[in-house]
């Protein structure tokens, strides 16, 4: 791709002879911008961006900045030359004949027939859309002359450049939320630098609150299902008597206003029914499952105290970002350059609809010797797209697959060295006898030297893995997208399936992967033994896996609300000019909810960032926890390496010494 491809193909405009505009030491170097001769042969601006209207195109310094026609411009060249110097202009290059009569020069579109006031948007000459009461105008003008005898209206050319006044719209709300950063960038900073240390203080409080916000949610739950219960009787209760509620729902079959069932006392009998039973199965969890609840928070507890003493982990997502910002680099870089190692294609461009060479592949410096220019007259060679017919091009959409490949497994290895380095980090933690007296000095360094220095092989090889799998489902997705037309119901059906089941599996594994990299952080072992051994270990203790799950996917999501509300609040008063101390600090905004959402979004990432850390490591610990169980028995020559909490949680049954 890199000897081959040339980006300059997608940041310079290409005219009709395969040149770009703009270029360096060539003839367009001060030709920046794309005119189209006829923009009405043009549908829209994608076909202008994206692919080759079928008029002759040019580079050009400037647009055209008023109303012209070559036969006006033509008949007073003698008198008037400032004007046909203008005009020639936007002329291809070396023609000055205003001699040649006027059918010849639209014939071989030496000339346009005509030109309109245009601005520059995307290095491309569009029409100056205005709008004058409600009435669409160019330059103030709903009329103009099309260069063939004709005058047309304005609305014409709405066609031609379908969405423009769409696009300048955004063009100027772009530059308005551009200068709305460009005031308020360090005040969102600020705003960033708050959710970081509030994501900080909760992590460090979880320790002595993470229980009373479980208890809390889960007794406030029971509560609304209580309240719900009793409504449900009242209504079942106080629609007693009422002509028609007695009905079943078999009896009025199916209605399309829903609140008729309402009216139906058996409809919330059903609703209490179904309470009735959340709340039981609730209940008779919280009983049956309160020692590994109490487990999961005191695990909870024992991550934050963890990351307490190695704060160093929260800021390794930082070099996380880095690897997948390369990654993500190199991926755009490689796939700008092979969508771009085309050579130039021309095709036939005739004005005549019956030339039966219209379209076809030709070539520019043969095309005057054929006998096209005979058959077909006005007919020329111009540039259509970068292509090719070589082995090469017609394996592109392969080398655009496998690039793809390669920025999955890179990504996934980016991320799999972050979850070892982590997990070897809280690991020493946990194994070290006397905390923190016995935790090595610089515990994520030196688990983040051994991931590189032995496992990186098998980081590759879990990250080769889920990468096979996210490519398949990208080829399911690419299939999806091209058969959306078809009417086969069972191609769908047959595609629906294979996108869930691959969705399971990449969520399968990326599960399996991340305790098998834990594993592979605390033995040093290859992956496939790792991910076996934390496979079996999770399944025998497959309830606590479970509990432990929940419990740390409600608070950790419950904090990142949290983070974010509480900032987004602070935010919007702030913006708004509502606290009174800081009105005057305020800035002045086009859009408040440019900065606020940034503030808002940028705090959910900030606390994502930190709450991952603390997932792993609460990960990592249970893991610890597990095999601290069945490899110990707490006996003095086996001791447990768990804390005193989790001690006393367990009890003197399962910690007493086991029998041989």
């Amino acid at each position: 791709a890199w000897v081959h491809g040339d980006p300059r193909k997608v940041i310079y405009p290409t005219d009709s002879y395969g040149q770009f505009c703009g270029q360096k030491d060539t003839l367009n170097e001060n030709k920046t911008i794309l005119f189209y001769f006829n923009i009405l042969k043009c549908a829209s601006p994608i076909v202008l961006i994206n692919l080759q209207c079928p008029t002759t195109q040019l580079c050009v310094s400037k647009c055209p900045d008023r109303f012209a026609t070559y036969i006006d411009v033509q008949a007073s060249y003698r008198y008037k030359p400032d004007q046909w110097n203008y005009f020639r202009q936007f002329c291809k290059p070396g023609f000055n004949n205003p001699r040649k009569s006027v059918a010849q020069v639209l014939r071989d579109e030496d000339c346009p027939s005509m030109i309109i006031p245009s601005r520059p948007f995307l290095k491309r000459c569009f029409p100056d859309f205005s709008t004058k009461n409600g009435v669409l105008t160019v330059a103030n003008q709903t009329t103009f002359k099309d260069g063939r005898g004709k005058t047309r209206n304005v609305t014409d050319l709405r066609e031609a450049a379908n969405g423009i006044n769409n696009v300048l719209d955004a063009r100027s709300v772009g530059m308005k939320i551009f200068e709305d950063y460009a005031i308020s960038w360090y005040w969102i900073l600020i705003g960033l630098f708050i959710a970081m240390v509030v994501s900080l203080l909760f992590l460090v409080l979880l320790r002595f609150t993470a229980g009373v916000l479980f208890w809390i949610f889960i007794f406030g739950v029971i509560g609304i299902i209580g309240y719900g219960i009793w409504h449900c009787y009242w209504e079942y209760d106080h629609l007693k008597g009422i002509p028609g509620s007695d009905l079943t729902v078999y009896d009025i079959g199916f209605q399309t206003d829903f609140r008729v069932y309402l009216q139906l006392r058996q409809t919330w009998l059903a609703f209490m029914v179904i309470l009735c039973i959340v709340e039981v199965v609730i209940i008779l969890m919280l009983i049956f499952l309160r020692n590994r609840i109490r487990i999961a928070i005191a695990l909870l507890k024992e991550g934050s105290r963890a990351i307490g003493y190695i704060m160093s982990t929260l800021f390794y997502p930082i070099v996380t970002f880095v690897l997948i910002a390369i990654c993500i680099s190199y991926w755009a870089v490689t796939a700008v350059f092979l969508a771009t190692s085309g050579e130039p294609i021309y095709k036939v461009m005739a004005n005549q609809t019956l030339c039966k060479y219209a379209n076809l592949t030709c070539d520019p410096e043969t095309f005057n010797t054929t006998n096209v220019t005979k058959l077909c007259p006005g007919a020329q060679c111009t540039f259509a797209f970068y292509g090719g017919e070589s082995l090469y091009h017609k394996y592109i959409f392969i080398f655009q697959l496998a690039n793809a490949f390669v920025f999955l497994w890179l990504v996934n290895f980016a991320i799999a060295l972050g979850q070892c380095t982590l997990a070897g980090a809280f690991a020493s933690y946990y194994w070290a006898s006397r905390k923190p007296a016995d935790i090595p000095l610089w515990p994520l360094f030196s688990s983040f030297g051994r991931a590189i220095r032995y496992h990186t092989g098998s980081l590759a090889f879990g990250a080769l893995i889920l990468a096979v799998v996210q490519l398949i489902r990208v080829i399911l997705e690419y299939l999806d997208h091209k058969l959306k037309g078809t009417q086969n119901s069972f191609t769908r059906f047959l595609l629906c399936c294979l996108k869930c089941c691959f969705w399971c599996l990449e969520k399968f594994l990326k599960f399996i992967n991340r305790n098998a990299y834990i594993m592979i952080a605390i033995y040093g072992k290859n992956f496939c033994t790792s991910a076996k051994e934390a496979f079996f270990l999770l399944m025998r203790n497959v309830v606590r896996v479970a509990v432990l799950d929940k419990v740390t996917d409600f608070l950790l999501f419950l904090g990142k609300i949290l983070v974010a509300g509480g900032v987004g609040v602070l935010a919007f008063f702030f913006f708004t000019q509502r606290i009174p101390i800081f009105a005057q600090e305020a800035p002045t905004l086009n859009y408040y909810w440019v900065p606020l959402l940034t503030v808002i979004i940028g705090s959910y990432l900030v606390a994502h960032g930190f709450f991952s850390v603390y997932a792993m490591c609460v990960d990592t610990l249970f893991l610890c926890f597990c095999e601290d169980l069945e490899r110990n028995d707490g006996s003095t020559a086996k001791p447990y390496f768990m804390s005193a909490s989790l001690h006393r949680i367990l009890g003197k049954k399962e910690l007493s010494p086991k029998k041989a």
